[in-house]
């Protein structure tokens, strides 16, 4: 990854390479979509900006007040749901609901995701960083995959980060319980897993009619990063692109044309 590479994921990348974007003119009314870690940043923007081109929005998140403004403030279809993807017991619970009261799944965005700056464990015992942003999805994903597969064609976006290039999958301490923890690198291994499943995922589905693939938003300024990377987030904010720049390309996995003829890509 060189340094040309690190000047795209700013706000001067995006605007240098959106001169060449098309607008999105996909019509998905009809289409049902999930998204995790929707009721802030990118996944809320992603939300406004499917409800917006037709598609039934699920939205789930932790926060109830944050799920509240969700369904209040952006226009269309869109269903507000309470889980905890850090809780594998609540993961379970959302997919038996899904599964229950949708009869076709046709996107699902694996987005929600932590940076924490100290090592703390869930209750049901794993980690927090790998269990919110790895786990969880992996979780999720495979149960809704039987529904995914019969409302094909379907798609998966895993939503990942740039950060993935800085560390390899430790399988040997997916807990971090042998090296001294650092949020970053925690991070970032949970990211690099991402890119993993969705290689892997990708080779599973083929012939499926399901394609699988992950992104990375670039440096977008969100409460979570505010949150995460304090210091960060002020020396980078004016080259930091907003939350809908960041979302964009989540938004053309979901929905354009050309991410459905290829898979297994970051």
């Amino acid at each position: 990854m060189n340094r040309l590479s690190v000047a795209g994921f700013t706000n001067l990348g995006y605007r240098l390479h959106s001169r060449a974007f098309e607008p999105i003119a996909a019509d998905m009314s009809g289409k049902t979509v999930v998204v995790t870690g929707a009721s802030d940043g990118l996944g809320k923007e992603t939300t406004r900006s499917l409800a917006r081109l037709g598609a039934r929005v699920i939205g789930v998140g932790r926060n109830p007040v944050r799920l509240a403004a969700l369904e209040s403030e952006v226009t269309g279809d869109v269903v507000a749901i309470q889980a905890d993807l850090s809780l594998m017991t609540d993961v379970r619970d959302l997919a038996h609901h899904l599964l229950a009261t949708e009869p076709h799944i046709d996107v699902l965005v694996n987005n929600v995701g932590v940076l924490l700056p100290e090592r703390t464990v869930t209750e049901e015992g794993l980690e927090t960083t790998l269990a919110t942003n790895l786990a969880g999805h992996f979780l999720l994903t495979n149960l809704l995959l039987p529904r995914l597969i019969q409302s094909s064609p379907a798609r998966i976006v895993n939503v990942s980060s740039g950060g993935m290039y800085a560390e390899r999958i430790r399988p040997d301490d997916l807990q971090y319980e042998r090296d001294p923890y650092r949020g970053s690198s925690a991070y970032a291994r949970t990211k690099r897993g991402q890119v993993i499943l969705t290689e892997l995922w990708a080779e599973r589905l083929a012939g499926t009619g399901v394609v699988v693939h992950a992104m990375h938003p670039g440096w977008a300024q969100t409460a979570g990063v505010e949150r995460s990377l304090p210091t960060f987030n002020k020396l980078m904010k004016p080259l930091l692109r907003t939350a809908a720049q960041g979302a964009d390309t989540m938004i053309w996995l979901a929905a354009a044309d050309e991410p459905g003829d290829s898979t297994g890509r970051f």
